[in-house]
């Protein structure tokens, strides 16, 4: 039987999903009219987009800015999506001809949401995309389409203990100042450690803040500097010496990481020393995966391009990219829309069928399911082209 499944050209099937999609999204368009509260709320808390604008402008840094977003009445969205700390919201933009989305921890506290503001902090990233165009060009009164609050990096009672660590570097900082807000507004009810490392005082983003958040009480602010001395602040870097000088003794406790790459796979190392289970250890995604050959697994002698043949409905293209990039962001570069959210390999909504050629997927970012691996599905926004590509991919949404 599996071998038949396998021997099925999934390309017959494309049509009729088109039309398929159609019928539902006539569907789904009347829902509001019917009478159960349930569709209702389950729009105003999950709408497929938000229409806001941009209210205020804040310098975090030389590099760095929060902006505050409300909703955009005029165009359709009358309020906000309430969120649980922690959640983050897809940015939908064109730049440059292409079409292209960017994740962003929520950094302001889920009671805002309520009172029509969310904020999101944003660093620029050498390279990045987005975020320099953001940086550049959003400003006050500046229209703004972002998603539903998405994401998994949210406490959970049943899953984390109730001591949890955040270990935060840089703009990693945002969702834990989000959780921060909640533990205070009572909306979280969970011991709350911060430790956050920087390089040094000037680089604290969201200081001021976290020294009332400090002062409230609910919450422990740790500082960690790795360049400076400074009496108040640790030194260094975050160790699995330091977690346990903060941690509970003889209490469980989870820790929750927020950073950069390099942080990750530093702390990765120091928590496997604490001996943990694993539930207790969580991973906010880090958006987009650099490097892939600095892995120790990378494969060698991998061609520098490949083409991709990609087939979207029943419209088939042949693209070509480098292997450096992943196939999302090959498909971008050349002007097609392919769906994505997180762009880590969490979420699985650019899931899509890899029919012809190999790619490389980062240890960390692999959270395909078993049969994904048995019929040959791919996260294409983390999945790196090793060769030429024949792949199947969703309509962008």
């Amino acid at each position: 039987m599996a071998s038949k499944i396998k021997s099925v050209k999934t390309n017959k099937f494309i049509p009729l999903l088109s039309g398929r999609q159609k019928k539902f999204e006539g569907e789904m368009a009347r829902l509001p009219e019917m009478p159960d509260q349930a569709f209702v709320l389950a729009k105003a808390l999950h709408p497929k987009k938000q229409f806001l604008k941009v209210a205020e402008v804040i310098e975090r840094a030389e590099d760095c800015k929060s902006f505050v977003l409300v909703p955009d009445e005029e165009k359709g969205t009358k309020s906000l999506a309430y969120f649980g700390a922690g959640k983050y919201l897809t940015v939908f933009e064109e730049v440059e001809g292409m079409k292209i989305t960017r994740a962003y921890s929520i950094s302001s506290k889920p009671k805002d949401s309520l009172e029509g503001r969310y904020m999101l902090t944003i660093k620029r990233v050498d390279g990045g995309l987005m975020s320099n165009y953001i940086l550049d060009t959003w400003e006050v009164g500046r229209s703004v389409t972002v998603s539903a609050p998405e994401g998994h990096f949210e406490y959970q009672p049943l899953r984390d203990a109730k001591n949890v660590i955040c270990l935060a570097g840089g703009s990693g900082i945002t969702p834990f100042i989000s959780m921060a807000g909640a533990v205070i507004d009572g909306d979280e009810d969970f011991n709350m450690t911060l430790i956050y490392g920087s390089r040094n005082r000037e680089n604290i983003l969201f200081y001021d803040e976290l020294e009332e958040i400090n002062k409230n009480g609910k919450v422990n602010v740790v500082h960690v500097l790795s360049d400076d001395d400074a009496e108040g602040f640790e030194k260094g870097f975050i160790t699995a010496e330091l977690i346990k000088k903060y941690a509970p003794d003889n209490e469980p406790y989870s820790i929750f990481i927020c950073g950069p790459q390099a942080m990750y796979e530093f702390l990765d190392k120091e928590i496997a020393k604490l001996g943990l289970p694993k539930k207790y250890v969580r991973h906010e995604m880090f958006g987009e995966f650099r490097n892939p050959a600095s892995q120790a697994d990378y494969p060698s002698d991998v061609p520098e391009t490949v083409s991709i043949t990609v087939t979207i409905q029943d419209e088939t293209t042949t693209v070509t990219g480098s292997t450096n990039d992943t196939v999302l962001q090959i498909l971008e570069k050349n002007g097609i829309a392919a769906p994505a959210r997180c762009r880590s390999g969490e979420c699985g909504f650019c899931h899509s069928h890899l029919l012809e050629g190999k790619v490389y997927v980062p240890k960390a970012l692999e959270y395909r399911r078993l049969a994904d691996f048995k019929f040959g599905c791919i996260h294409p926004c983390c999945s790196f082209p090793l060769t030429d590509l024949v792949i199947n991919v969703p309509v962008a949404k």
